[in-house]
């Protein structure tokens, strides 16, 4: 298959996985309660660690053992950060997998997926949160070239790393038997990949324009209502973005691993996958 062919292919799948989450708008709820969960819980560590004067104590810390305690603390935000995405974007995953198969679609259903995974969550956020974490450091302690090199290492990591979360989800498999698997999914649809990350792009640009617009029609109103607006605004367009790209790739997964049930419309596989000549 050419490349033109495999970017197109991607762009539809991309298209497509915005239109599954428009017939199934409950699914948005996933990532926002992704973002509030992540909020609430940070914002409470933040609080309790001024109410009981835990600031004295870091800065002690830093003057004591130097930069081990910022690494420390780098690596808990990273932790907690890729637990809560993971945890919801599985449980989008799982909804995605019962839509596709005919079953009904419940938030609650794929909660409780999620928390039956909950070790395979906490060992990949931890793999996650390590790679975080020395790429961080490493950018921050390196000259304009070890940050592009780092940059890059980056995207190479986000790259091999795409499908890991439905292949811990369903394939019963360690993270890095996990990131093997993702290679190898990434090696077979690339070009679909590639053209969903440029539908994705192009989307969130024109996001950009909407939420720049709302922004000038709410500052005429009032400055400060345009910029609530323009955030809320933003918050809920990051949502949809977010919970279209998680959809994305659990399709792309379950065309590759054939494992939807029979009973499925064919005209909805159709619509959604394209299948690798």
């Amino acid at each position: 298959m050419s490349l033109s062919s495999r970017l197109s292919n991607g762009w539809t799948i991309a298209m497509s996985s915005l239109d599954l989450l428009k017939k199934n708008k409950q699914l948005i709820v996933l990532p926002i309660l992704s973002g509030v969960s992540m909020t609430l819980i940070l914002g409470s560590f933040v609080l309790v660690l001024f109410l009981s004067g835990g600031t004295d104590l870091l800065e002690q810390s830093f003057d004591r053992y130097g930069q081990a305690p910022a690494i420390a603390c780098l690596f808990l935000f990273y932790l907690v950060n890729y637990f809560i995405v993971i945890f919801f974007n599985m449980a989008l995953i799982h909804c995605t997998k019962r839509y596709l198969e005919g079953g009904e679609v419940s938030i609650q259903e794929g909660i409780q997926f999620s928390v039956s995974r909950l070790g395979a969550i906490f060992s990949w956020a931890a793999v996650a949160a390590t790679v975080g974490t020395v790429l961080k450091v490493l950018q921050d302690n390196l000259g304009s070239i070890g940050k592009i090199v780092v940059g890059l290492l980056g995207m190479a990591w986000s790259i091999l790393t795409f499908f890991v979360v439905p292949v811990i989800a369903y394939e019963n498999v360690g993270p890095f038997q996990a990131i093997a698997r993702s290679k190898e999914i990434v090696h077979q649809k690339w070009g679909e990949g590639l053209g969903a990350g440029f539908s994705f792009g192009l989307v969130y640009l024109l996001g950009i324009v909407c939420i720049l617009a709302i922004f000038a029609i709410g500052f005429f109103i009032h400055p400060v209502v345009g910029v609530i607006l323009a955030v809320l605004a933003f918050l809920l367009f990051s949502a949809i973005i977010s919970a279209a790209r998680t959809i994305f790739v659990s399709a792309i997964y379950h065309n590759v691993t054939g494992d939807i049930q029979s009973h499925i419309d064919q005209q909805l596989v159709d619509s959604l996958f394209v299948s690798k000549r």
